[in-house]
């Protein structure tokens, strides 16, 4: 793309970041995925709210009902993603494929890269620093490059945050792109409490130092890093399967066999959602929202900022092992 000035508004800006092919787009980045064994585990819960927490704080539906009868399920062995999907590799799959930005990055200018705020002069360029990258610096009396490198060195920071604002059309689109596809509620429950029937990923007890759930440290954008709890791991060894973001799943919310509960949302209208999220609603609730059985749900066209995804692949005979390749600045020994 030419590097010459022009005297493009913000508005023609901010629409060829929708549209633009980057010459320099990253290079494919495959997920590390964890192999989660073939057999069964424990699915759903028997719990009931015996202190009207639900009522008194006017959730959409009752605690845990939707979760009954707990019973054993078996599934087949697939891969599954160890870290939710991040800007960085769904940026690839926006620009090589023309699809929708996601609103989140409308909002903070993820896509506005150099080669594209180059073109801008200097009104809008300044105007932009303050008003969609928020830059802590003075922005009228910096020059040119101090703006440039230091909104590139904060787009670069978002690569490894977990891609939000995304449908659940997109997110399956994306997972199909890759070779995948979205996790049905049973893929997802099982990598995430494993054989034992945990309550939460790493267990029976509440850590809210082990997730990004809103209640512990805080975080610019609300979300983390893909891969920094490192306590907050599931048996088979995937991350923030609670809080950071919630995440899509392949299913539509209905009742499981043998559910009592009658609910007039059942049916072909929701998608389900899984994991909890940074929001929270309150101290009172953010665990009951990060459990490994609770299922929230949502039309598919949703799209919010703590919401997004992950993906999954079956095991074939045909299919070697995915890449053991880890998004950027996730290591084994980081803590």
């Amino acid at each position: 793309m030419s590097r010459k000035k022009s005297r493009f508004g913000l508005i023609t800006l901010l629409s060829l970041t929708a549209t633009t092919v980057l010459a320099d787009s990253t290079t494919s980045l495959n997920d590390t995925m964890a192999l989660i064994p073939a057999g069964s585990f424990l699915m759903g819960s028997n719990d009931l709210d015996t202190s009207t927490r639900a009522k008194e704080y006017g959730f959409i539906k009752p605690l845990y009902l939707d979760e009954h009868p707990q019973r054993e399920v078996i599934l087949d062995e697939y891969y599954i993603d160890r870290y939710e999907v991040t800007n960085q590799q769904y940026k690839e799959f926006v620009i090589l494929n023309n699809k929708t930005v996601p609103q989140t990055w409308r909002d903070n200018g993820y896509l506005l890269v150099r080669e594209i705020l180059d073109i801008a002069n200097d009104e809008v360029l300044r105007r932009l620093a303050d008003e969609r990258f928020k830059l802590d610096m003075n922005t009228q009396t910096a020059s040119r490059e101090s703006l440039l490198d230091v909104i590139e060195q904060q787009q670069r920071s978002q690569d490894n945050l977990p891609v939000t604002g995304v449908t659940w059309e997109d997110a399956a689109s994306y997972c199909k792109w890759r070779g995948k596809r979205l996790p049905s509620e049973a893929e997802w429950e099982k990598a995430a409490r494993g054989t034992e029937g945990y309550e939460y990923p790493w267990g029976n007890e509440w850590h809210q130092e082990y997730a990004n759930s809103g209640e512990g440290e805080g975080w610019e954008s609300g979300v983390a890093p893909v891969g920094h709890y490192i306590k907050g791991q599931s048996p088979y060894g995937i991350f923030d399967m609670a809080g950071n973001v919630m995440e899509w799943t392949a299913d539509w919310y209905q009742p499981y066999p043998g559910n009592e509960y009658q609910s007039k949302d059942y049916g072909k209208i929701f998608k389900v959602i899984r994991g909890g999220g940074w929001g929270g609603v309150g101290h009172y609730a953010i665990n009951h929202f990060n459990r490994t059985s609770y299922r929230f749900y949502l039309r598919p066209e949703s799209a919010f900022p703590d919401l997004g995804l992950r993906c999954v692949k079956e095991v074939s005979r045909e299919t070697s092992s995915p890449s053991l390749s880890l998004p950027p600045s996730i290591h084994p020994a980081a803590t």
